[in-house]
């Protein structure tokens, strides 16, 4: 694999591994409550909601790490179906939740899928 798609599909996994933190721990703080634009109230209201996205991030990223470290034949298809996943979970969210979703998780996995498929 290319060193450019090496380094994109870290950059995908460390941004779902800070997705995850946000989510689970940072969600009724400072940072996740920028994020969300809620109050405490509303904060604490949707924070188990917020931690099992987290959760869902977190396993995102660990496919996108396995699919780094793992030797070939295996590595490429993990890699592909995690991005793959990641890209279809960022137009969702996109389109259903906020549209800075699309900035922040389908397009960093949809560039990342791309270097990945021209590398082969």
């Amino acid at each position: 694999m290319g060193t450019t798609a090496t380094v994109l599909v870290g950059l995908v996994a460390a941004l779902h591994v800070y997705f995850l933190v946000l989510e689970m721990f940072l969600w009724q703080r400072g940072p996740g409550r920028a994020l969300s634009g809620f109050d405490a109230d509303m904060a604490r209201a949707t924070a188990p909601l917020a931690a099992n996205q987290g959760l869902y991030n977190g396993f995102l990223a660990a496919g996108l790490v396995w699919g780094l470290t793992a030797d070939e034949p295996v590595g490429f298809p993990v890699r592909v179906f995690f991005l793959v996943c990641v890209v279809i979970a960022g137009l969702y969210g996109g389109f259903t939740a906020n549209r800075r979703i699309l900035v922040a998780q389908a397009a960093p996995g949809a560039l990342a899928l791309a270097a990945v498929l021209v590398a082969g």
